[in-house]
C-alpha cells in the first residue's frame, strides 16, 4: 500500500497525479473519491465512512466486497491522521492499482479549496473537481475560416484545444453570362454572407463561457485570402469577443493543424505566452543543434553542469521529466528562463530524443 506524500500538493504535482489516475479503471464499482471541504468536521466523515463498510457487508460478489471494503478501512486509515481537515480541504482516492494489483491510496490538499464534499466508489477515480485547478486561467480563441468551413479552438498555456466547427454549403461560381450570371452570383454572396454569420454565431456560443469566466485574453482569427475579414463583416460574433481580436493571419488549412499554424503566426504578438515560448525555443535550440554554433546542450548531465555553472539561458524540460520542479527551483537561482515542453507539435519529438536540454547564454 503506498504510503501518503506530503499532504500539501502543488500545481505541477497535481496535474502529474491526475494524468496518471486517469488511466486507472476497475471491472467494478471498487475506486473510492472522497472530497472534504475545508471546515467540515472528520468526524462527520468517519461516522459516513463507516456506515458505509457496513453497507459494504451487502455487496454479493466476495472480490468486489473486499475490495471495496479494502479501500474504505485504508481511507480511514488515512483521515485519522487529521484532527482537522487542512485550510484547502482534503482529497483521498483509494483503490487497487489496475497494473501492480495493489492497494494504494493517495490523501493530499489541494493548490485552490476544495468546492464540494463528494464520496462515491466508481470503476474510475473520480477527478472532474480537480480539473480547473490545473487549467491555465487565460484562454486564447482561435478561430480558422473560410467559405463554407470554420473550426475554433482554445489555447490553454501549451494546448491547443479543439473546441468545435461549423460547415455550410456555398456554391461555386459558374459562367452563365448576362442576367442570369449577376443573379447567381448574388445567391452565391447571399449563401457565404449567411454562412459567416452562422459560423460567428457558433464561434460565439464556443467562447463565451471563457469570457464569462474572465479568462479569455484574446482572439486570433485566421483563414485563407479574404474569409477573415467577410467573417468579422458577416455579424455573427458577438461584440465582446470581437472586440478582443488581436489579429487577423493569412492561414491556407481550416483544420487542427491549421490552428497550430495560426499561433505560430501570431507568436510576436502574444509574447509570453506558453504555446508561443515553448515553440520559440525549440526553434532556437533546433537552429543552434543544425548550425552547430556551440550554445545548444543536451542530455542530462551535461546540461544539468551548464545550468550549474551559471552558463544556460534558457532550459528546455519536458513536462512529465521526473525531476522538473527540483531542476525548476535550481534553474531560478541562476536566472535561467525555464520553457517546458509540451502540447506543441514537436513535444513528443523532444521527449523521445532530449528530455532535457538547454541554449548557453555563450560558448
Amino acid at each position: 500500500m503506498s504510503q501518503t506524500k506530503g499532504v500539501e500538493i502543488s500545481r505541477a504535482e497535481l496535474k502529474r497525479l491526475l494524468k496518471e489516475l486517469e488511466q486507472w479503471s476497475a471491472p467494478a464499482t471498487t475506486l473510492l473519491s472522497l472530497y472534504i471541504p475545508p471546515g467540515r468536521p472528520v468526524g462527520d466523515v468517519m461516522e459516513l465512512l463507516r456506515k458505509e463498510l457496513s453497507v459494504a457487508d451487502n455487496v454479493k460478489l466476495k472480490k468486489t466486497r473486499e475490495a471495496v471494503k479494502a479501500a474504505l478501512t485504508a481511507a480511514m486509515e488515512r483521515l485519522k491522521m487529521f484532527d482537522k481537515v487542512p485550510p484547502n480541504g482534503l482529497v483521498i482516492f483509494c483503490g487497487v492499482n489496475p497494473n501492480t494489483e495493489k492497494l494504494e491510496c493517495f490523501t493530499f490538499s489541494p493548490p485552490d479549496k476544495v468546492p464540494v464534499f463528494f464520496y462515491r466508489t466508481d470503476k474510475k477515480f473520480h477527478t472532474e473537481f480537480l480539473k480547473d485547478m490545473v487549467e491555465e486561467p487565460e484562454v486564447y480563441g482561435l478561430i480558422l475560416v473560410e467559405r463554407g468551413r470554420m473550426i475554433v479552438g482554445a489555447l490553454k498555456g501549451s494546448r491547443i484545444e479543439v473546441l468545435g466547427e461549423a460547415t455550410g454549403f456555398i456554391p461555386g461560381k459558374h459562367h452563365r453570362g448576362g442576367q442570369s450570371q449577376r443573379r447567381f452570383d448574388r445567391l452565391i454572396e447571399q449563401a457565404a454572407e449567411a454562412f459567416y454569420k452562422h459560423a460567428g454565431e457558433r464561434a460565439s456560443q464556443l467562447l463565451l463561457p471563457y469570457l464569462e469566466q474572465k479568462r479569455l485574453k484574446g482572439v486570433l482569427i485566421g483563414g485563407p485570402a479574404f474569409s477573415k475579414q467577410d467573417f468579422l463583416e458577416a455579424g455573427g460574433l458577438d461584440y465582446r469577443i470581437k472586440q478582443l481580436t488581436i489579429g487577423l493571419y493569412d492561414v491556407a488549412d481550416v483544420d487542427e493543424h491549421g490552428l497550430h499554424e495560426l499561433v505560430q503566426r501570431a507568436a510576436d504578438d502574444i509574447k509570453g505566452q506558453k504555446y508561443a515560448e515553448a515553440t520559440k525555443a525549440l526553434e532556437e535550440f533546433k537552429r543552434h543543434l543544425a548550425r552547430d554554433t556551440g550554445y545548444a546542450v543536451y542530455g542530462e548531465a551535461e546540461t544539468l553542469e551548464a545550468l550549474n555553472m551559471g552558463m544556460l539561458k534558457t532550459l528546455l524540460i519536458s513536462e512529465d521529466h521526473p525531476r522538473l520542479e527540483e531542476i525548476t527551483e535550481l534553474a531560478k537561482r541562476y536566472g535561467t528562463e525555464v520553457v517546458v515542453i509540451e502540447g506543441v507539435p514537436e513535444a513528443e519529438w523532444f521527449k523521445k530524443t532530449f528530455g532535457i536540454a538547454g541554449i548557453k547564454r555563450f560558448k
